[in-house]
């Protein structure tokens, strides 16, 4: 599902297993109907499940995705239904949690990112010696040693002393909604202020449905308004995290980012597409929801912001053209899986920015590394270990201000002029 700004931290592990997660290229709706019921039924059972789904929230960072048939990992439509496999068909060990089941989608995913057929092949073969593809095709262990652990328990001086001293040159980035908060996008359930409590003159049935596909093709007014105050470029600058993103990316530092938002505020920022996972989708392309054919983005964003209308499907006539922001039914980007393997294994340094780790499969990532991890964060999450407890040390837990930690980092590293020249040149002129 798409985030627009903030993660709300107060998400129940049970919100988070309600999920519906599916993996897949295609943008079809979620197709969970009962046996018994007629094709309207089941449409309408469709329908029922997202809503579901988005009533069991606490914010809109949800990863649903779909799947069509030939894909090779199919749906999970029912997490708390251990007895099917993520292909749909039964398993012979029931007892599988959630994240398990997610764990296994990962390595599907994985997988078929891996064989995707002999063009793929030919094409991976001609880049082989090239580490820094756009497409993941990163060796399967870093070139560059990990950086020593000792038992001492490492801090943000730490970190600062690996990358000054090349241990740690393949970083990749997480962030969450919180890396956005400096940019004054509001979050979403704050009382008076928050985005939930200005949507209500629509009389939404619930707040999520602002997000719902199938709430969308029958009214796109209370998305279109959200929008048109949201739209990336129009309001909102990057803030002081995004710039060490794209400065990261500018000392050839930069693996991978992995944004959970759609606020579009790293592309601002000058990380480069290729450099970017934007695993809720973004702004900058659109389709229509029913026929999914390509709209252009700019005429998109002319008649939602301008006109205040959803466009309408110049092709099938009977669908809408929404921006390509993951909705509720709608499968995550298949680059996300496509690079995923690669990143993960070849990372020396693993950076988790503004997230609660709550929604899976992007909270899962984490625990893909076998590297040291830094946490910038108003708390621990995931599976994030304080050092020193348990014998961790290899964890780093900064708490507090995504902003305030970053900076802090930089003037470690003698990187605050640069960052604070390249923060001050994204700034909006919006007065």
């Amino acid at each position: 599902m798409a985030d627009v700004s903030l993660s709300n931290d107060n998400i129940s592990e049970q919100d988070s297993q309600a999920s519906s997660v599916r993996v897949s290229g295609d943008k079809v709706p979620s197709d969970t109907s009962s046996s018994d019921s007629s094709t309207a039924q089941s449409s309408r059972q469709d329908v029922g499940t997202c809503a579901a789904v988005a009533r069991n929230t606490s914010d809109l960072s949800y990863d649903i995705s779909s799947a069509s048939e030939e894909d090779s990992v199919g749906e999970l439509t029912n997490p708390k239904d251990n007895s099917r496999t993520t292909n749909g068909s039964r398993k012979s060990d029931p007892c599988l949690s959630f994240d398990e089941e997610c764990r296994e989608l990962l390595a599907a995913m994985s997988m078929r990112g891996s064989v995707d057929g002999d063009d793929d092949e030919k094409e991976e073969a001609a880049v082989a010696e090239d580490i820094d593809d756009k497409e993941g095709d990163l060796p399967d262990v870093s070139p560059i040693p990990l950086p020593q652990l000792s038992d001492e328990q490492p801090k943000l001086e730490t970190v600062a002393k690996w990358i000054k001293d090349g241990m740690c040159r393949n970083i990749v980035v997480l962030s969450g909604a919180g890396v956005s908060c400096a940019a004054g996008i509001p979050d979403f359930r704050t009382p008076g202020t928050g985005l939930y409590d200005n949507l209500e003159k629509f009389g939404l049935p619930y707040p999520e449905a602002v997000f719902d596909l199938s709430f969308y093709n029958v009214n796109s007014q209370p998305f279109v308004s959200l929008a048109s105050e949201l739209w990336p470029g129009m309001k909102h600058s990057p803030t002081i995290s995004h710039c060490f993103v794209a400065l990261l990316e500018s000392k050839n530092l930069l693996v991978r980012n992995f944004t959970q938002n759609i606020d579009g505020l790293e592309i601002l920022a000058g990380v480069s597409e290729d450099k970017l996972v934007e695993c809720h989708g973004h702004f900058r392309t659109a389709s229509c929801i029913s026929c999914g054919i390509p709209f252009d983005g700019k005429e998109c964003k002319r008649q939602i912001v301008e006109e205040k209308i959803a466009p309408p499907c110049p092709k099938c006539e009977r669908g809408v053209i929404k921006p390509d922001i993951v909705f509720f039914g709608e499968s995550l980007p298949v680059r996300f899986g496509k690079v995923l393997h690669g990143d993960m294994a070849y990372t020396d340094l693993l950076i988790v920015m503004g997230t609660s780790l709550k929604v899976a499969p992007v909270s899962l990532i984490p625990e893909m590394v076998n590297c040291p991890r830094l946490l910038i964060n108003h708390e621990l999450v995931g599976d994030f270990v304080p050092p020193g407890v348990d014998g961790n040390c290899r964890d780093i837990f900064e708490e507090g201000n995504c902003d305030d930690t970053v900076l802090e980092l930089c003037k470690l590293l003698g990187w605050e002029e640069e960052l604070m020249t390249l923060y001050a040149s994204v700034k909006l002129n919006v007065d």
